[in-house]
This record gives structure tokens, sequence and C-alpha cells, in this order.
């Protein structure tokens, strides 16, 4: 593949195609990122801004990045089954990432929805080595399989996120062993709306060799 964006494109998930994009950093890449979007019933895609932000960040510092449209949203075939349907896709597309890059360090990476998705798969795959949430939903889903799991944990949340306090998020990562890093983007709500740009400097910055 070329250092530059290698385009849309789509592999065979369990439930039919879906559609993904790979992007490669310049030189050659430290590790390869699996980006899960956010609720694929409230229109997230791998289109998702904040999704493209996290990737900039990702190819920065030295990441190939695959991200990918969860089952039913998008070009992705299939239909939202709520937890166990998406988890199956981000077990293919984590082994799609491992194929194309074989033996490079996969990063579990997933916003909103797809950040409980994303460290769920993540904290028990051997294969993955960081776990990255933004806007980690925590007071709707479990994420407890994070806590356990002996990775590094990297989190950036919204200030003013209206689906989890950032005394929630606080009280959450007080849970996580070390190595963990939060962020707090000051201002910033769910979306990111008004901030979205500093997503890719903040991944960025926690996440440069």
């Amino acid at each position: 593949m070329s250092a530059h964006p290698a385009g849309v494109r789509q592999f065979d998930g369990p439930a039919g195609r879906l559609e993904a994009r790979i992007d490669e950093p310049a030189d050659a890449p430290r590790a390869v990122a699996v980006i899960a979007p956010p609720h694929p019933e409230l229109g997230g895609t791998l289109h998702d801004r904040v999704v493209y932000h996290a990737t900039q960040g990702l190819t920065r510092v030295g990441c190939a990045v695959v991200r990918f449209t969860f089952r039913g949203a998008g070009s992705s075939d299939g239909t939202f089954t709520g937890g166990p349907g998406e988890r199956d896709d981000f077990r293919t597309a984590i082994d799609v990432a491992a194929a194309r890059y074989p033996g490079l360090p996969v990063w579990a990476v997933g916003y909103s929805f797809g950040s409980w998705i994303a460290l769920d798969v993540g904290a028990g795959d051997p294969r993955v080595t960081h776990l990255v949430a933004i806007a980690p939903p925590i007071d709707g889903y479990d994420f407890a399989a994070v806590a356990t799991a002996g990775k590094p944990v990297f989190m950036i949340h919204g200030e003013f996120d209206h689906f989890t306090s950032t005394k929630a998020m606080q009280r959450f990562y007080g849970t996580l062993a070390e190595p963990r890093e939060l962020v707090i983007v000051d201002g910033a709500d769910h979306l990111f709306d008004g901030h979205v740009s500093e997503i890719a400097d903040t991944i960025a910055d926690l996440l440069h060799d």
C-alpha cells in the first residue's frame, strides 16, 4: 500500500460487508489502530468528524488506522444488535488490521458507543496493547473489563459531556491501574462541537513516542 490514504474499502464481516477505510502514516507504522464509530442508530459511521480527527492524530503519531462502520449503518450490511454483533464487527476489524500489518501492536480505539465496544473487545484480545476511549458513556454501558485488562488506557472527555459528567469520569478513572491518562477538553460537550479539531492534537500529545 502507498503511504497516502488508501481510500474507502470494504471487508467481509460476520453479517455481510462492512464499509471501511485504511489510512497510513508517512513512514512505516509503529502500530495499527482500529477505530469504532459512534452509535449506528444515531448516524455513527467511519465518516464521523470525531473519528476523522482521531484518525489524523493517530497517523501523526505513526499509526496505520483501520476505521469502519458497524453493521446496519452507512453502506455496511446487517442490522444493529445492541452490542453482541458489534463486538463481532470489531473483532473482525482487528483480524483485518492484524493480517494487513503482521507483527504490529494493535490499538483499540472508539468514540462514544464505539468506545464501549472497542475497550470491551480490546481488553480481552492479546493482540491489543493500548485502549483509547473518546467520550466513553460509562454511565450507560459496562466498562468493567477495562479496569482488569492490565493495558494502558487513554481517555478523552468533554468537560460538559451530557451523557457522562466529569465527576463520574474522574471517579471511573480512579478505578483504573497505571498506566492511564485522562484529558478533559475544556468547554467541550459529547459531540465536541466547536472543539473537534482539538481531538487530533490531544491524541498526538497522549500517544506520541
